[in-house]
């Protein structure tokens, strides 16, 4: 995962924010883990949707830079979805990302998301463009 540390700033982005951490990467299946945390819930104490969809992008987003070239590519979001199951409060989650369609100018990847019990808490689809970078 350090090949792209030039490209991607983890610690002084949302990921170090809410504590997202990669655990697996492979072009099979891309997994982050995040604690569910108050900085992570909305007003009433729950997680917070809007959180989860940012884990299911962030495993989009970081899984289809095996697919391109990073020194002449991005990937970057162009539609998500997110369907929330179940709601947490505390604990640890776990985003599983799966690609399941890898284009020449688009991935769409399947991402669900889990409490400790294996149980789902969110289902999300992530479309990302792959796009020429600036650079």
């Amino acid at each position: 995962m350090n090949d792209y540390d030039d490209i991607m700033d983890f610690g002084n982005s949302v990921l170090g924010t809410l504590g997202i951490e990669f655990v697996e990467y492979t072009p099979e299946r891309v997994t982050a883990i995040m604690p569910v945390t108050p900085k992570t819930h909305q007003p009433l104490g729950l997680l917070h949707g809007g959180v989860s969809v940012v884990i299911a992008e962030s495993v989009a987003s970081f899984g289809s830079y095996q697919f391109i070239d990073p020194t002449r590519q991005r990937a970057v979001g162009l539609e998500i979805n997110a369907n929330h199951i179940r709601s947490k409060r505390d604990g640890v989650v776990r985003a599983v990302g799966i690609p399941v369609h890898i284009g020449r100018t688009t991935l769409i990847w399947d991402i669900r998301i889990y409490d400790e019990q294996e149980k789902l808490v969110c289902i999300s689809r992530c479309t990302m463009a792959i796009v020429d970078s600036e650079r």
